[in-house]
């Protein structure tokens, strides 16, 4: 049975893991009889946002592997319980927790920094050439984890006109263009990536995307 690591990183869209994109990632994995295994950063969330206002908390911390347990229903490890030899493939859900937790691109562009850690998991899946799923906003963490070593990177990021997909271009990625119930795929990289709420307006968009994300990784394996 094939088994895949998902990376996560807190709980809900404004400043961690988006909640509709790791679940139906989760619910993907598991219907394709696949295993999986979630995964975070045992560090403080980036920003931590009210939901309810949509304004920052900025007295409050809130801890990325704490909150993302909620979605993990409690089963999730530290990035340093991963060994990449356990795993076939990596998938990495979207939400703002990427940009501001993950790495700072939030504030950067193609100048940030990813966590050391999840540069090192990035790496090591794709230098043993086993596929990546990235979801929304993540393509980012893959060109940053790979800008040293990787060429010509092919992902998308949604629309045409997306400034995210510009500055991903300065890392000298190819960033297509695509609807969010559609993916792209890079063949050579072994990258699969599916823009889900980058530009969904409906939930059902963003399932069939990323259904069709996972089953591109599946096949990639």
């Amino acid at each position: 049975m094939k088994k895949f690591a998902v990376i996560l990183c807190g709980a809900g869209n404004l400043d961690g893991s988006e909640i509709h994109e790791a679940t139906l990632a989760l619910l993907a994995i598991d219907e394709l009889n696949c295993q999986y295994q979630c995964f975070a950063s045992d560090k403080a969330q980036g920003r931590v946002m009210n939901f309810v206002t949509g304004q920052p908390e900025l007295n409050e911390s809130r801890n990325q592997l704490k909150e993302a347990a909620r979605i993990a229903r409690g089963k999730i490890k530290p990035f340093h319980d991963l060994k990449v030899q356990d795993f076939d493939a990596l998938i990495l859900p979207g939400g703002f927790g990427v940009a501001f937790s993950l790495c700072n691109f939030a504030e950067k562009g193609h100048q940030a920094q990813i966590q050391s850690e999840l540069s090192e998991i990035i790496q090591a899946f794709h230098s043993a050439k086993k596929p990546i799923g990235a979801i929304c906003i993540s393509p980012t963490l893959i060109a940053l984890a790979l800008k040293d070593t990787t060429q010509n990177l092919t992902l998308t990021l949604g629309n045409e006109d997306d400034l995210a997909g510009k500055e991903i271009e300065k890392l000298n990625c190819k960033v297509i263009p695509c609807k969010p119930d559609e993916y792209i795929i890079d063949q050579e990289n072994l990258i699969v990536s599916t823009p889900a709420y980058m530009n969904a307006k409906r939930i059902s968009e963003v399932r069939n995307g990323i259904e069709k994300l996972v089953k591109a990784v599946f096949e990639l394996l």
